[in-house]
């Protein structure tokens, strides 16, 4: 850096043209009077006794009296404390911009794009943390680990957690032991093949983002009920449905807790087929008010669009159109109806098997 640079530089670390002029030109002079410092540089002499003063009360030089005015310079730690600080505090300015410009407000906008894994990884965490009903998540190992605590969380508040697990691109499954998944984990399912990192919470916010070697890298966060059932709908048909238990602490004899209204119906069919009461409670809200509403009676109807064999139980794609119960209690006969639920009387967000007689 030759003399006019340093000069610059002085400037764009806050003094001003004649302070940086002096301040140079003093360290070169060791000690100079004032009229000799205005020679040596172009500070008009008029000026130089203030920019003395100036540079006196910044600590970075002090005066004297020898017959006139003299001047030296201290010892430069200041200075270049002052320059350290202020080149930090610029480095953290680029790095706070960049990253507000790679991370917007998701609770601003029902879509965003983002450029970095990261940024979907922590709304995920948040998403997680925040859920109150349901945790849908597909994940490797590693990313499953990283997530523990916030699952943990999440489980401490009795929200219903499935877990797809696949392996990184070109890497095998190895999967953690069963004792990892204790009080962390409702259901885990193991997907051989490498998929891109999901986590849907509460059915109501989304996080996305492609595998490691997509052709593509970027990541979507969804903060949108109805957009976020796209995601729901893709998690459950090639995440979920089609792949191995691994791990459940669903029980198989009530209560039995269903947060899906067609795995309720799924597992509920061959119960109305045999003629069986099936007693159950009904948590969500009213589709014509959207207040909160629970429900205990027996279900006394199952409907789906969708035409089936009477003797086999429904496949969750023969599900894909308007599914619906009627459960009757001591008061009155409700219509319940799934996620997004118009037509019913009641959105369920959790169904409970209490009995089966």
């Amino acid at each position: 850096m030759d003399t006019a640079e340093l000069r610059t530089a002085l400037r764009n670390a806050g003094m001003s043209q004649y302070q940086a002029e002096a301040y140079v030109a003093l360290i070169q002079l060791g000690a100079a009077s004032a009229t000799e410092l205005a020679d040596a540089c172009a500070v008009p002499t008029a000026r130089i006794y203030d920019v003395l003063r100036d540079l006196e009360a910044k600590e970075y030089i002090e005066t004297y009296e020898q017959d006139s005015l003299h001047a030296r310079a201290r010892d430069p730690h200041t200075v270049m404390n002052d320059l350290k600080n202020r080149a930090a505090q610029l480095s953290e300015a680029a790095s706070e911009i960049e990253a507000r410009w790679q991370q917007p407000a998701v609770d601003r906008h029902m879509l965003s794009i983002v450029k970095r894994f990261e940024t979907v990884f922590n709304r995920a965490e948040e998403l997680i943390t925040d859920a109150s009903n349901e945790v849908q998540l597909s994940v490797t190992p590693e990313q499953f680990e990283e997530l523990r605590p916030a699952l943990a969380v999440a489980h401490e508040n009795d929200v219903l957690v499935k877990i797809s697990l696949h392996p990184e691109a070109g890497c095998e499954l190895e999967l953690p032991e069963i004792e990892a998944y204790e009080d962390i984990v409702t259901e885990v399912r193991k997907r051989t093949l490498p998929s891109p990192f999901v986590a849907i919470a509460d059915r109501t916010g989304a996080c996305f983002a492609p595998h490691a070697n997509s052709v593509n890298t970027y990541g979507v966060l969804v903060d949108d009920y109805t957009l976020a059932y796209v995601f729901h709908w893709y998690f459950q048909t090639a995440l979920w449905e089609v792949w191995d238990v691994i791990y459940s602490t669903q029980s198989e004899a009530p209560p039995i807790v269903y947060t899906d209204i067609r795995h309720f119906i799924q597992d509920v069919s061959p119960c109305i087929r045999n003629g069986e009461e099936v007693s159950v409670s009904i948590s969500g809200y009213e589709t014509d008010t959207h207040d909160p509403i629970d429900i205990h009676g027996t279900l006394s109807d199952v409907y789906y669009t969708a035409v089936s064999a009477p003797k086999k139980t429904p496949s969750f794609s023969e599900l894909a159109g308007q599914v619906s119960l009627t459960v009757d209690t001591d008061t009155d006969s409700y219509t319940v109806g799934g996620w997004g639920a118009l037509l019913e009387d009641i959105e369920a967000n959790r169904i409970t098997i209490e009995a089966i007689t």
